[in-house]
């Protein structure tokens, strides 16, 4: 069973948003990609959130949160993992066969919570919790870890930096952040060895949206026009151990690789004409393209990635939302020519301790 793109939405992404209260965030995004899709929510058979309360900063937030994203009298179900990973429990509904209109809907305000308390919140909790490693020093180990394995320097990691800023000046999506020198990465404040300031992704605000359509639906309805084909998915979660053995392996997202991939009935990177990685760090894209096999340059993150925009909960399904934009044809000025299968990649917990891989492509005899 084929499941289908119809439509989409990014919220404009801010460093603080103060315009929109988050109820008002999350409504105006899901009513977009409706408006994209064509649909009314009227028709909307199930609608997927991911969110986290944490940062939410309310209990149980989707109590609230639900209604405004379009699940008034729709069939709501809620991750706390990541954005990303909304659209992978989205995906199983619609492989089940329980739904034939859906939305997964996306939002994180980070500029509204201590980002680092939630993340020592969210450790292990009998050894990481208690000595304080939160998301910076996790990501430092992590940096340590893949340097090792994969000889990965710091001016590798900012040359990378500088090139997605360069990328992410481009997008109309993104925060259009000027675009550093190597000398000013090099120059920012060392946060945690072996990071600096300027090798990491700024925390923004935002939110996104998609609209998922059944086969059975684009078939009942003559003027559906998907923008993609969800071809294949995969996910898997690591340990929340630290150690350099877990860190190095990168196994959780070779494996989501992987399994994405096979579903896709793709054999390896090198037909992907687009793979919109989520690299908060430049070390993390060095390390991502060594570990997945991606041997050209030309189609990492053509939007920039968390360079562009990161509102860290939902930076993964921003991705996603960005690669349909590609097989769409509809990425503005960071659309790659003839881009036909796209990928995008999401992580989430303590050093990537979980990963999500989403592959698109063209919706075939539909276009």
């Amino acid at each position: 069973m084929n499941v289908y793109v119809l439509g989409l939405a990014l919220h404009p992404p801010s460093p603080d948003e103060r315009r929109f209260r988050l109820e008002e965030l999350a409504y105006h995004t899901a009513r977009a990609a409706l408006d994209s899709a064509g649909v009314t929510r009227r028709q909307l058979d199930s609608l997927t959130l991911g969110a986290c309360d944490e940062l939410d900063g309310r209990p149980i937030s989707s109590m609230l949160m639900s209604a405004p994203a379009g699940g008034y009298n729709v069939d709501e179900i809620k991750v706390t993992d990541s954005g990303a990973t909304a659209m992978c429990l989205a995906y199983a509904r619609f492989a089940a066969g329980d739904t034939d209109l859906g939305l997964v809907v996306s939002w994180c305000k980070s500029s509204k919570a201590d980002v680092e308390a939630v993340m020592t919140s969210r450790a292990e909790p009998f050894f990481t919790r208690p000595i304080g490693i939160g998301g910076m020093v996790s990501d430092a180990l992590f940096a340590q870890a893949v340097g090792g394995e994969f000889d990965i320097g710091p001016a590798e990691a900012t040359r990378r930096v500088v090139a997605a800023y360069a990328r992410a000046a481009g997008n109309p999506r993104g925060m259009a952040h000027s675009v550093p020198t190597a000398e000013d990465v090099d120059r920012s404040s060392m946060d945690a060895t072996p990071l600096r300031a300027g090798h990491r992704a700024p925390l923004t605000d935002g939110a996104v949206a998609l609209v998922l359509a059944s086969e059975r639906f684009v078939e009942r309805n003559a003027g559906a026009r998907p923008l993609a084909r969800v071809a294949g998915i995969g996910w898997a979660t690591d340990s929340y151990r630290l150690g350099a053995q877990r860190l190095r392996s990168m196994q959780s997202a070779r494996t989501a690789w992987r399994d994405a991939l096979r579903r896709a009935g793709v054999e390896d990177a090198t037909v992907l004409d687009v793979i919109e990685l989520e690299s908060p760090t430049g070390y993390h894209e060095a390390a991502y393209v060594r570990a997945l096999g991606i041997q050209r340059e030309d189609v990492i993150s053509p939007s920039g990635g968390a360079f562009a925009q990161n509102p860290l909960f939902c930076t993964g399904l921003v991705n996603a939302a960005e690669a349909v934009l590609q097989v769409a044809g509809q990425a503005g000025p960071v659309q790659r020519p003839l881009v036909r299968r796209a990928a995008a990649h999401g992580c989430h917990g303590f050093a990537q301790q979980g990963n999500v891989v989403m592959v698109f492509d063209t919706p075939g005899a539909l276009q």
